[in-house]
């Protein structure tokens, strides 16, 4: 019986096609900047968000750490969501990389408004930390996949450029939220500075995300790249899975939904579940009764061949994935309505 995996979208392996993309790939140096297949999966991704210039990096966290770096001065404050993966894990990479301090917005689910971040903003005097970043993080990974609203973005954004406020888009799970909620990544990449976007996620690459943003900012970027040790030597074998990921597993996504939302159906009812939160994409975040221990129902989980992460005290996360099919969720949904506490 196939163990089937529902801790992260990141235990994705790559597709037969996929792995014969990235055996034909055309690769040189990247350090070099001339490795062929990093180059048209940078300009490709870029031009499908209306930047100008793109940077291969070999994790999420080190494309989100490289620009905020490049978007602040140390001393500077950023903002974002108290659940924001760039400040709860990222391994304290915005105090040790960039010297500066963060302030948390208790926003629901992952998402803040405009009203929270405006009182965030510190007057112009010395006592405080300059407000220089805010980021946000769509879809939000502790909201269980929750999708920002496009017309909270845009005046989040409009707000940022006229307090000379720069904005990051923390894009893990981006394209999900583009497949949820309908809107495209032309207009998602024109209301930030950069774009961090991850490939090895839902896309189902083995490795890799992108930055995104305009040249000056992309120039800076390669150089932190190579200062945190993330420059890449023949990366487009890597290259090349990212852009089939791009052209080929994008629409795709939609069925990791719709496979969260039926076991999502299933677990509300059961008699040990206090609550279901989403899922509005392919996370789904549950949690159990007082008296149902975590660990226990992990563990009895694992006894079913059945993989998961727990979230919090009396809290399960499962993640679908391009590894999860329809037979696999039907088998998830037997094993939970045989639990018994």
């Amino acid at each position: 019986m196939r163990i089937i995996d529902l801790r992260s979208d990141t235990v994705t392996r790559p597709t037969a096609e996929m792995l014969r993309s990235m055996l034909d790939a055309r690769v040189g140096d990247d350090v070099f900047g001339d490795d062929p297949s990093v180059m048209e999966l940078e300009a490709y991704a870029a031009a499908l968000f209306g930047k100008d210039a793109g940077l291969f990096c070999p994790s999420g966290t080190m494309a989100n750490q490289i620009a905020i770096k490049c978007l602040t001065n140390p001393g500077d404050e950023v903002i974002c969501d108290q659940t924001a993966h760039v400040y709860n894990y990222e391994g304290g990479g915005i105090a040790f990389n960039s010297a500066c301090s963060v302030r948390t917005i208790p926003g629901i689910r992952g998402r803040y408004t405009l009203d929270q971040l405006r009182s965030c903003i510190h007057p112009d005097d010395v006592h405080y930390p300059v407000s220089r970043l805010a980021v946000i993080e769509n879809t939000s990974n502790k909201g269980g996949g929750s999708c920002w609203e496009l017309k909270d973005m845009e005046e989040i954004s409009s707000f940022c450029q006229g307090q000379g406020l720069s904005l990051h888009l923390d894009g893990a799970r981006i394209f999900n939220a583009l497949i949820a909620k309908g809107y495209g990544a032309m207009e998602i990449g024109r209301l930030f500075i950069t774009v961090s976007v991850c490939l090895s996620k839902g896309l189902g690459a083995p490795v890799g995300s992108l930055l995104l943003g305009p040249p000056d900012i992309i120039i800076k970027a390669r150089r932190v790249r190579k200062v945190l040790g993330g420059g890449m030597r023949q990366a487009g074998y890597l290259a090349a899975a990212g852009l089939y990921a791009l052209k080929n597993h994008v629409e795709r996504l939609e069925e990791d939904h719709h496979r969260a939302r039926k076991i999502a159906e299933a677990v509300r009812p059961l008699p040990f579940v206090e609550e279901v939160i989403g899922p509005e994409t392919n996370i789904l975040i549950f949690r159990l009764k007082e008296h149902v221990q975590e660990g226990s129902f992990l563990q009895f989980l694992k006894q079913n061949q059945i993989l998961a992460v727990g979230f919090g005290p009396h809290t399960i996360r499962f993640v679908t994935h391009l590894d999860v099919d329809d037979d696999m969720v039907d088998r998830v949904i037997d094993v939970l309505m045989s639990y018994r506490t």
